[in-house]
């Protein structure tokens, strides 16, 4: 029974070997995508850094995105 499963019909190897190489792919594909966003995250954190505490509070305040990544930039520092 769980023959017959893995080998489908003779197309399992094809099968699963493309659902491996799938998986594989979008594991890559989100590691790649969250490096780079972690990235830009930085550079972001470091040009805020450079404007005045009043600029960057009232950015803070206005942008939830800006925030979070201000929060998350203080607790790496």
């Amino acid at each position: 029974m769980i023959n017959e499963f893995l080998n489908m019909g003779g197309y399992g190897f094809y099968i699963w070997m493309s659902f491996l190489l799938v998986t594989v792919f979008c594991f890559l594909l989100y590691y790649k995508t969250r490096k780079t966003l972690k990235k830009y995250e930085k550079e972001l954190a470091l040009e805020l850094e450079k404007l005045p505490i009043e600029h960057r509070k009232r950015i803070a305040r206005s942008s939830k995105v800006i925030s979070s990544i201000l929060a998350s930039q203080n607790k790496l520092s």
